[in-house]
């Protein structure tokens, strides 16, 4: 039988469990050729420790190059388009023709969506923002920290929360709790809403008896760097001394050049198996486009683009190995939800439920927050 060729491209969460997956399932009958512009995949849940100096970049970044010694080709390379029709992607080394394709590119950054964003807020979301707030903070001596969300939908619902929840906590043991104002402004009407109201209010709950001020359903215009000013809709103004922002996202530019993106500007996908409408193209993670029974959209957060990969490494291998029985992603998914002094959440539950997702928050407990820290451990050692 001729050799496979699967073409991966991006190297988060998705690319890196699909490329490990498939490597080893397949061996002699593929080739998985895995790219990426950037050289390392970082570990973005340890965000929030690095936050804190709990965590050094080099501890959460891996070379992607070392996926070759598990039989991943990997090709650092920038991806200039896709054509579908070829069954080909472009890149700035070459082009790569493919058997099957997996979309793995996540969501894009969108910064400049709003206007002063990039030069007043610290970006939660990149490593080199994240490093600069964990460097502010050192040196803050008290004032108002907002946590901004620009936009929806975003990667990693709770990650603002839990960024207000650890700064509380981080000013609390420097004893600025007192000369602090903490506050989160978001377009959301509750914290994680897809997860439905009463996991959204016990959050809130939590967030008002650390003190944190919630400020929902509100809709930044800009940022006025120089006078350290959010502007909302309604001309209402929020000083700041401190911002922690959650930037807009958008789809890649390739992804939409390439014709893949459905109604909700996102790749559409069949919810169970992952397939695009184009044959032997799939699609996974924060890419996708999934609506759910109550008509809102599936999260977009690493445990998805894991469980989806799996899903759609077994079913690959499955059609090569000429199977007939295909394995389903059934919309099962997890969170941990830091809160500092060493404790954390758990919410879990099934995200396809109807008519509403059935989700549960564990009491706060030491024993989430070493499970956050063991899977943190599991990943690095996992995948690479």
């Amino acid at each position: 039988m001729d050799k496979k060729t699967i073409v991966i491209l991006g190297g988060g969460v998705g690319g890196l469990v699909s490329a490990n997956e498939l490597a080893e399932r397949l061996r002699e009958k593929a080739d998985v050729v895995l790219i990426d512009k950037e050289k390392s995949h970082i570990f973005s849940p340890s965000f929030l420790w690095l936050m804190l100096g709990l965590r050094r970049p080099e501890w959460i970044c891996r070379g992607l190059q070392s996926l070759e010694k598990k039989g991943v080709r990997f090709i650092n390379a920038q991806i200039d388009g896709i054509d579908l029709g070829k069954r080909m992607v472009t890149t700035g080394s070459g082009n790569f023709n493919y058997d099957y394709l997996i979309i793995s590119l996540g969501a894009e950054l969108n910064p400049d969506a709003v206007p002063g964003f990039t030069a007043s807020a610290h970006n939660l979301y990149t490593l080199d923002g994240t490093t600069r707030l964990r460097d502010a903070l050192k040196g803050f001596s008290g004032g108002r920290v907002v946590i901004l969300v620009s936009g929806m939908p975003f990667k990693c619902p709770a990650a603002p929360y839990e960024a207000a929840l650890l700064i509380d906590y981080y000013l609390r043991k420097k004893g600025l709790r007192d000369k602090s104002d903490i506050q989160i402004w978001t377009p959301e009407p509750l914290p994680m809403p897809v997860a439905g109201p009463v996991l959204g209010n016990a959050v809130k709950d939590i967030l008002l008896s650390r003190g944190i001020g919630f400020n929902p359903n509100t809709k930044v215009i800009s940022i006025e760097s120089d006078k350290k000013e959010i502007v909302f809709e309604g001309d209402k103004r929020v000083g700041f001394d401190l911002m922690v922002g959650i930037p807009a996202h958008k789809a890649p530019q390739v992804v939409k050049d390439a014709g893949l993106l459905g109604e909700s500007g996102w790749v559409a996908v069949d919810k169970g198996t992952l397939r695009t409408k184009y044959e032997d193209v799939y699609a996974i993670g924060d890419i996708t486009g999934i609506k759910l029974p109550n008509g809102k959209a599936l999260p977009k957060a690493g445990v998805f683009a894991h469980l989806e990969a799996e899903i759609v490494a077994k079913n690959i291998t499955t059609e090569i190995n000429g199977g007939k029985s295909f394995a389903v992603f059934d919309g099962k998914g997890y969170c941990f939800l830091e809160m500092g002094f060493g404790k954390a959440g758990f919410a879990s539950g099934n995200f396809y439920a109807e008519p509403d997702p059935a989700i549960k928050l564990k009491n706060p407990g030491r024993l989430w927050h070493w499970g956050k820290i063991a899977f943190e451990k599991y990943w690095m050692w996992k995948w690479f």
